[in-house]
């Protein structure tokens, strides 16, 4: 059973792309606040605080293919994914609100021991919602361009939610005060930052859910059999076997990976390598959001005139360079001084099309992840949207588990001190960092790109996949 190929109203659209909104607030605690809080507010080791989220992301492991699979299997009359979205709302903002508000009483086993059990609740109740939710897209549609469309408009919400919640971090919750000039160390400022994240994400949530509820009569719903446990379990590993699929899960570790070390870091960069402060910090999410804005823009249209899989690696190489830029030519003594008037345009010059780049990367790659359903069906006579769509959400996870690891492990051994002062880390663990951080962003734009560029089919054989599946549908009725 395939999903029409048509394209969507636009109410359906804004509505369904809205819910990525809450992924979007969560990844953005846990990418750019989470470590610096931990570390620099609380008191932790960084590379202890990296090492717990990592551990955190193994539970993952085992969650998201399990939401996946039964959410596949959910039979209800508002369909397979709405129950477990509209049931997901109240779990998320209850865990995020504890994730940042640590009983001050603790002592640091404690505080460790709170910080992964916290971790452990808000991401398995976001995979609740998001796995299912994002498993909606390929019933939505079988357009091979639109599902791009679809996935452009996800990535433009979830972006959004992101960067509002740093405006909002950076402009009022962590605004520089008399008491803390460097706001991001003020405690009390993170307990705002929670309240206002967990209404975001809830409000998103039931307003995508309630926006879709219409189309729950439109989509697939396959009939199952029947299994034993052991049935399942082997029905599940036949599933994600699939070599397309394979082959995106490694390419997106890989960029999830370098996008998650860029959260982890950002604040120690922006702060201690760039100097920003106050407003800069504004013009800094205008400067993202217009990368965002420019992918959302190109990606549809270089899904549409040619390959995807090429399309996608070209992003991921480009972004590399662009972001990475800065900070070669920084050591190198040719990119302007701190202070400098012309810092800041020249380096968000860098950032708007680094940041363009790297999302349009993104929203290929779901589009792709999206076409390997079908191809999938064809060879195991079995949808499993929820399924793929774990893996898929599980190698996003990646950004803040091992991204955060690598990114306290980086700054670890360039050996950055703990509440440091911005002006008086020492130049050579400035350049430790940044050298370090550069490089393992190289290395890892190249492997994601070398996968991108093995993914096995494009839009004739999508086609004609679904041609086929057509027919075999007809004659099976």
């Amino acid at each position: 059973m395939i999903a029409p190929a048509r394209r969507l109203s636009t109410g359906t659209m804004a509505s369904y792309g809205f819910g990525a909104v809450a992924y979007g607030v969560k990844d953005a605690g846990f990418g750019t606040f989470l470590l610096l809080f931990y570390n620099q507010v609380v008191g932790l080791p960084s590379a202890t605080v990296g090492l717990v989220i990592m551990m955190a992301l193994l539970i993952d492991a085992f969650v998201d293919p399990a939401v996946g699979f039964f959410s596949d299997r959910t039979r209800t009359r508002w369909g397979r994914r709405h129950p477990w979205m509209y049931a997901s709302a109240l779990p998320i903002m209850v865990g995020w609100l504890l994730l940042w508000n640590p009983p001050s009483v603790m002592s640091e086993p404690q505080t460790l021991i709170w910080l992964f059990v916290m971790a452990v609740i808000v991401r398995s109740a976001v995979s609740c919602y998001e796995v299912p939710s994002v498993a909606l897209t390929p019933e939505l549609t079988s357009g091979y361009d639109e599902r791009t469309r679809i996935m452009a408009y996800r990535y433009l919400f979830g972006w959004v939610g992101g960067l509002l919640m740093l405006l909002s971090a950076y402009q009022y919750f962590l605004a520089p005060t008399a008491a803390f000039p460097n706001g991001l160390l003020n405690r009390a400022g993170y307990g705002g930052f929670a309240l206002a994240g967990a209404i975001f994400i809830g409000v998103a949530i039931l307003v995508s859910a309630l926006g879709t509820h219409h189309e729950i009569r439109h989509l697939p719903n396959p009939p199952i059999a029947k299994q034993t446990l052991r049935e399942s379990f082997a029905e599940l590993c036949q599933t994600v076997k699939n070599r397309a699929f394979a082959i995106l899960m490694a390419a997106g570790v890989c960029a999830y990976t370098i996008q998650g070390i860029s959260y982890a870091m950002s604040n120690y960069l922006y702060t201690y390598v760039w100097g920003f402060k106050g407003p800069v910090f504004v013009y800094l999410t205008i400067a993202l959001f217009s990368g965002v804005f420019l992918a959302f823009l190109a990606a549809p249209r270089l899904g549409r005139t040619g390959s995807k899989p090429k399309a996608a690696m070209g992003a991921v190489l480009l972004g590399a360079a662009l972001n990475t830029s800065p900070y070669w030519l920084r050591m190198l003594g040719v990119f302007p001084e701190v202070g400098e008037s012309s810092l800041l345009p020249m380096l968000f010059g860098f950032f708007i099309l680094g940041t363009a780049s790297n999302v349009t990367g993104f929203i290929l790659g779901a589009s792709m992840m999206a076409d390997v359903v079908e191809d999938s069906e064809a060879k195991t006579g079995r949808r499993s949207e929820g399924v793929f769509f774990a893996g898929s959400f599980f190698v996003q996870k990646c950004t803040s588990g091992i991204g955060i690891f690598f990114a306290g492990m980086i700054l670890a051994v360039a050996g950055f001190p703990a509440k440091a002062t911005p002006g008086t880390v020492p130049v050579g663990t400035i350049d430790r960092l940044t050298l370090i951080y550069a490089g393992l962003y190289i290395v890892l734009a190249c492997v994601s790109a070398f996968f991108f560029s093995r993914f096995p089919f494009g839009r004739v054989e999508h086609e004609a996949r679904l041609a086929r599946l057509a027919t075999n549908t007809v004659h099976e009725s």
